[in-house]
């Protein structure tokens, strides 16, 4: 098209089109400063995802300062520190068919969540999509990735990427029918390596789980000490035993941590203790995996002890 000059006219920039099938959900607890730096990159998105906050009773004015952000977050605040089970809470209130999790020092690309939904559209067995994690201002890949990346299970026609049974909480989309599905986050954990049972749950129940590359998530941890988290991992991976996987296993593995508590750990000390405190709770709500997908966790399991590294 050219102007009364006959000289082209440019075309007018079109921006893209905001998507929403997707609600971005965060739980937080006494960061107010890196929530509001996480509202600004997720309003700053093409997508312009509806966004959830979980403030687990924050003190520092938290809830209030993410009320008035311009990303227009609905803050939800139970009066307590619900942990991971906060999660659960912003599904339940979240209306769109897909949910992307957020943590106070993470973030969504441009662009990544229109493509995990169009994944989801595409794929409808999908349960979760897990993205790739890049790490820090210099955008260094986590670890996780190439455990991910590397998973031994056999590829499945009706998925994308790579058939996984794990994730990184804070990097990946799950469809919310299947994640109520599955019960979402399980309770005898609280916090911390909560993810395995979740994946294990939606594996059950039949939904896929793959990784996706080509999504791509932030993450900017913050690089302090954090006392008490290796007790933490391995007091809910032993849980996470008990809850799923052959009682002779967990009995194995609770049984290898007590030779390591005895011997002065003081990490191991702490996470059998925390083991079993709530053991009976645990066993209470004990239930097994299929064979088929103790069959896969068996194989990963195995990939793990074979290479040394974190298969998931």
């Amino acid at each position: 098209m050219s102007d009364d000059t006959g000289h082209a006219r440019p075309t007018p920039y079109a921006a893209p089109a905001a998507d929403p099938r997707t609600t971005v959900a965060m739980i937080t607890r006494n960061r107010r400063e890196s929530v509001l730096c996480v509202l600004d990159r997720l309003a700053d998105l093409p997508e312009r995802p509806p966004v959830i906050v979980v403030d687990n009773a924050s003190q520092d004015g938290t809830a209030a300062a993410a009320r008035a952000h311009r990303a227009g977050a609905r803050v939800l605040a139970p009066g307590r520190n619900t942990g991971a089970l906060g999660r659960n809470l912003a599904v339940r209130h979240a209306v769109t068919p897909y949910v992307a999790f957020s943590d106070d020092d993470s973030w969504w690309t441009p662009g990544a969540l229109r493509a995990a939904a169009d994944l989801l559209d595409a794929h409808p067995r999908l349960g979760l999509l897990a993205a790739r994690t890049v790490v820090g201002p210099e955008r260094s890949e986590d670890p996780l990735n190439a455990a991910l990346a590397g998973s031994p299970l056999p590829p499945a026609a009706d998925l994308p990427g790579r058939p996984v049974l794990g994730f990184l909480g804070c990097a990946c989309v799950v469809r919310r029918t299947a994640f109520l599905d599955a019960g979402g986050y399980h309770g005898v954990l609280f916090f911390g390596a909560e993810e395995t049972l979740l994946a294990y749950d939606l594996a059950a129940r039949g939904w896929g789980l793959s990784y996706v590359p080509t999504v791509i998530a932030r993450h900017d941890p913050d690089s302090g000490a954090r006392p008490g988290r290796s007790a933490l991992l391995r007091r809910n991976a032993l849980l996470t035993d008990w809850l799923r996987r052959p009682l002779r296993l967990a009995l194995r593995r609770t049984v290898r941590l007590a030779v390591r508590a005895a011997a002065g750990d003081p990490d191991s000390v702490s996470a059998l203790h925390g083991v079993l405190a709530r053991l009976p709770k645990a066993l209470r709500r004990r239930r097994a995996l299929p064979l088929a997908v103790e069959k896969a966790a068996r194989c990963l399991d195995e990939h793990r002890d074979r290479t040394g590294g974190r298969t998931r």
